[in-house]
């Protein structure tokens, strides 16, 4: 199913292979590794990214999941929406892979009842306590991802001061509003009040907001 979907924001499945028991999934080629490894990775992979980069990056982002959830036959919810699942072509480009917790999700259904899956620090609380999936779980884990772009902090290893805390947990600290601007990476430049309009803290506001961007 997942095959025959396509997105200029998905990483393209070039073909398969079953000898046996045997499997094997060929995948277009990604010359610039994930964002993980560039954003967040060791310093030898670690490429500093300017403001408009990391914009287009969030903007082809949310472009694959609103496809992805109002467009896509039926309707699909990723389920592990993370900066190591967003890959990046010799431009910068953004495309989604790694479809492996992703649940189908026909016009009818507003929500199903599931084994909580997906990455430490990226899942929305709802989803985690009470194992009912909807696709605000995608857009909060996407949220989560804009701030590690904003931030240049990783979610799932952030340690700050001496107590282990997550990403989100850190930002609330420290507010979101003038106060996140002290996380922002330095390299952003006179971009940051465009950085900030990227925050979306209610879950209420978490809906629609995929398709306004």
């Amino acid at each position: 199913m997942i095959s025959n979907i396509q997105h200029t924001n998905l990483v393209e499945l070039i073909g398969y292979c079953v000898e046996d028991s045997h499997r094997a999934l060929v995948y277009e080629y990604l010359e610039n590794n994930s964002l993980a490894s560039v954003l967040l990775g060791s310093r030898s992979k670690h490429i500093a990214l300017d403001w408009p980069t990391r914009a287009a990056v969030c903007l082809g982002t949310t472009s694959a999941i609103a496809f992805l959830h109002y467009e896509a036959v039926p309707h699909i919810v990723h389920r592990d929406i993370k900066a190591s699942n967003i890959l990046l072509d010799g431009n910068f480009h953004p495309k989604i892979g790694d479809f492996g917790l992703a649940k189908l999700f026909p016009d009818n259904v507003t929500h199903v009842s599931t084994r909580v899956a997906g990455a430490f620090g990226y899942l929305a609380l709802e989803y985690a306590l009470l194992g009912q999936l909807t696709k605000k779980a995608d857009v909060y884990s996407f949220g989560v991802h804009l701030l590690e772009i904003i931030s240049g902090k990783s979610s799932s290893k952030a340690a700050f001061g001496v107590e282990f805390m997550l990403l989100v947990m850190s930002m609330e600290e420290e507010g979101f509003d003038d106060d996140l601007l002290c996380s922002v990476c330095d390299y952003l430049g006179s971009h940051e009040s465009e950085a900030k309009m990227f925050l979306v803290k209610s879950k209420k506001h978490r809906k629609i907001w995929l398709q306004k961007i």
